[in-house]
């Protein structure tokens, strides 16, 4: 299994909400689509049968990685979050020194990372760059197009 992955409260419930939807609706529902292609006759030629199958044990396996995802989440406070340097759920305010534009990245774990919403992982390499730096800092990001240079300019929750 991997390693703790550190969550908001909402994103905890939204997790455990997708697991019961999963557990309550989806694996009744692939028990059922078994169960009607098994009654379309000899299993060896059946190829609904072995489609249904294989989409259960899909299934079946994200149910686990989502057991194993919430048994090592942890909920973080908001509240006691340090803003005087970078951490998971602070909101950072960079200036790229390359191109001169001002961004503002709400860092987050990589369940809930959303670049439309400006949201990135902890774990994404800007992310990895920004963590732990304080207002004023200047870091350098290696990342796929080249290394990018970051002027710290605030950081809040």
């Amino acid at each position: 299994m991997s390693g703790i992955t550190y969550l908001t409260k909402d994103a905890l419930e939204q997790l455990k909400a997708e697991l019961q939807k999963m557990k309550a609706v989806d694996r009744p529902a692939a028990s059922k689509a078994i169960a009607e292609a098994r009654e379309k006759g000899d299993l060896r030629e059946n190829a609904e049968y072995d489609a249904a199958k294989e989409a259960q044990g899909l299934l079946e396996a994200k149910i686990q990685k989502l057991e194993g995802d919430l048994a090592n989440a942890r909920v973080i406070d908001e509240n006691a979050i340090d803003t005087s340097k970078v951490s998971i759920l602070t909101k950072v305010t960079v200036t790229n020194l390359n191109t001169k534009k001002q961004a503002t990245y709400h860092l987050v774990s990589e369940k809930e990372a959303d670049l439309k919403q400006s949201k990135i992982s902890v774990t994404s390499p800007i992310g990895k760059g920004l963590l732990g730096r304080q207002v004023g800092d200047i870091t350098e990001v290696q990342v796929p197009a080249g290394i990018l240079k970051f002027k710290i300019e605030g950081i809040r929750i």
